[in-house]
């Protein structure tokens, strides 16, 4: 197994147990101690887990600061996938929809494959673009711009006035966090105004939150909690907090 492998299955198994030994580890991956020390040095280094004495603890994410995008495909790959299932709901044939740059929108893009046979996509996310090209009847519209490499997304001037041109059925949003009294919120300023044109310009918007991104705050701020057709989540989200937001004439759905 390489070292991304259990990288992968470490941050799946702390979702799900919150706490590991290494001795645990080391025995499933048939490694040795150094092996399993690297991984979670390297690990707690991208901010994915506390090292413990004999082990690792499960850390929340930081979402007011940017994550770079190879811990993020790491971390709520369960949640993610649930609320893509529950998400490809809303996608008909031969819709035309937006995805902006995440690696919630890949899960979704890759669940939307399995759902629909014709699509038109809007993307400023190569990892999006590259995910659908294999499907023959989706038309990829993707912007032109700047390439940002470390989002492996297209931002700049360029990229909002090519995303203006375009008037999608549906806009699936991406987030770093939402809550009621500051709204939607996010940290890559390039991909920001883009995220902005798309909403701006589509005829409806659905906004796409694993349930660790409720009541958290990111750096800039999208739009409000209700200026987006609703939220659609992951079922490990606490019911206070729907019960929160539909109070406030907020659909949340998780199932």
């Amino acid at each position: 197994m390489f070292a991304q492998q259990r990288h992968q299955a470490i941050v799946q198994k702390l979702e799900r147990e919150k706490s590991i030994k290494a001795s645990e580890l080391m025995e499933l991956f048939g490694v040795s101690f150094e092996t399993i020390r690297r991984d979670l040095e390297h690990l707690e280094g991208e901010g994915l887990l506390k090292r413990v004495h004999g082990g690792a603890v499960s850390k929340q994410l930081d979402y007011a600061r940017e994550i770079p995008l190879t811990v993020r495909e790491l971390a709520f790959l369960k949640e993610k996938s649930e609320l893509a299932e529950i998400a490809s709901r809303y996608v008909t044939e031969g819709q035309s929809i937006a995805l902006d740059v995440s690696t919630t929108n890949t899960e979704f893009a890759k669940h939307l494959k399995r759902k629909v046979e014709r699509l038109t996509v809007i993307t400023n996310s190569l990892p999006i673009a590259n995910a659908l090209i294999d499907m023959p009847h989706y038309t990829i519209v993707l912007i032109g711009g700047v390439i940002r490499n470390a989002e492996q997304s297209i931002i700049g001037d360029l990229a909002e006035q090519f995303a203006a041109r375009f008037h999608p059925d549906l806009f699936f949003m991406s987030m770093s966090g939402v809550t009621l009294e500051e709204g939607i919120t996010d940290y890559g300023l390039g991909e920001i105004q883009v995220k902005k044109t798309m909403l701006n310009n589509a005829k409806r918007t659905i906004a796409l939150a694993d349930s660790s991104k409720f009541d958290c705050l990111s750096l800039t701020k999208i739009c409000g909690a209700n200026e987006v057709e609703r939220f659609v989540t992951d079922p490990g989200i606490d019911r206070e907090i729907v019960d929160k937001y539909r109070k406030r004439g907020i659909e949340v759905v998780f199932e």
